[in-house]
């Protein structure tokens, strides 16, 4: 094609932009980056400590209240999770050096807190060189040998080298490949491809329905005015991977963030609890306190019920990925057309990623609700 649908051009020297937008939309794709939740106003970090003891040798024993216990546990799920899926290295990196401090609980709630180690790694994750490196993986991984050989071998080679070698595929590399590819295969009877006008109403039909943004914007960057087969090839042979691994990589990164900031809320708004209810034993004016503790209970269910409805549709979304990918893995290995092989292989991995953060999201919702009963109990007990 006459310009990459996946191209990088540079803004500033070695940093990843992209300046093409389709329907109004400038894709993520166009920097390899993906947008991320706010963060939240930061909160000093508090322990969620809600009774302690003197044990033999005069240190104090810290206890954890039912509901803060199961709070802590789901962080600790969820920042294995992230240390297993996280798009970014080096939040998988801090990760799992957060799980594996001899601080135990403590290190996990400070690692999910606003400006902790999530923060710090997705900022360095952020960085220049980072993001390169981040590109040379995904075109690896997007990029078959079959399809794109020059490419494919162009990154691994970055990807072996130097930080200047990478930031060097980055800038040209992958176009002056890309170009080469397409020229091999524009030279080669074999390699070329058929596309047939059910193809093409295929590819339209993606860019209008499809459930991921980045394959939707991918497709319709195929069909643009002016495109030539040889551009439809090149969205099955690549670019409608590249768009999926986006999906992915957008979904896993929002969901991570938007839960990284409900479990820091929630550790505080249990603690705050907790406290209140405890004080309602030695309270001079009782019904206050009792008010006080139930609405303190209150703001838990509330907080657990916005977060499991959040889940929810995030389940629904997952599974409509997966049934997405269910069905072009069918088709993929329905159609005798060499055009299709390039994506056979990704459906059937795209499927069985979507099934897994579908399975995480009901884990989560039931998480929530779970939370939200003991919440509401919490409500029952407070209000006497």
């Amino acid at each position: 094609m006459s310009r990459q649908w996946w191209g990088v051009r540079t803004v500033t020297a070695g940093v990843l932009a992209g300046g093409i937008a389709v329907a109004g939309v400038v894709p993520a794709w166009a920097d390899g980056r993906v947008a991320a939740a706010a963060p939240s106003s930061a909160v000093s970090f508090a322990s969620p400590v809600s009774s302690a003891s003197v044990v033999p040798g005069g240190q104090a024993e810290q206890t954890l209240s039912p509901e803060l216990a199961a709070a802590v546990e789901e962080a600790r799920r969820r920042v294995t999770q992230m240390a297993k899926t996280h798009p970014a290295a080096e939040v998988r990196t801090s990760a799992w050096n957060a799980l594996r401090s001899s601080r135990g609980d403590e290190a996990l709630l400070e690692w999910l807190a606003p400006g902790g180690g999530f923060d710090y790694a997705k900022q360095r994750a952020r960085d220049t060189r980072a993001r390169n490196k981040a590109f040379c993986e995904r075109v690896v991984a997007t990029h078959t040998a079959g399809f794109s050989p020059e490419v494919r071998a162009a990154a691994a080679r970055a990807l072996k080298g130097s930080v200047a070698e990478q930031a060097a595929f980055v800038k040209t590399g992958y176009a002056d490949a890309q170009r080469r590819d397409r020229a091999a295969r524009e030279a080669s009877e074999q390699q070329r491809l058929e596309v047939a006008a059910k193809d093409r109403d295929f590819v339209r039909t993606l860019g209008e329905h499809d459930p991921g943004e980045q394959v939707r914007v991918a497709a319709q960057w195929a069909l643009r005015p002016g495109t030539t087969d040889s551009d439809v090839a090149e969205f099955f042979g690549y670019g409608w991977a590249t768009g999926a691994a986006l999906d992915l990589e957008a979904y896993r990164t929002r969901t991570a963030d938007a839960e990284t900031m409900r479990h820091h809320a929630l550790t505080l708004l249990i603690r705050e609890a907790t406290a209140a209810e405890a004080a309602v034993k030695d309270a001079a004016d009782a019904a206050k306190a009792r008010a006080d503790a139930e609405r303190a209970w209150r703001a838990v269910s509330e907080h657990s019920d916005a977060a499991q409805r959040a889940w929810r549709a995030e389940q629904a979304a997952a599974a409509a990925q997966a049934e997405n990918w269910r069905a072009v893995a069918l088709l993929s290995q329905q159609s005798a057309q060499e055009l299709w092989k390039a994506i056979s292989g990704t459906a059937g991995t795209n499927q069985g990623a979507w099934a897994g953060e579908q399975a995480g999201a009901v884990d989560a919702a039931a998480f929530w609700k779970a939370m939200f009963e003991r919440a509401q109990d919490g409500e029952t007990r407070t209000r006497g």
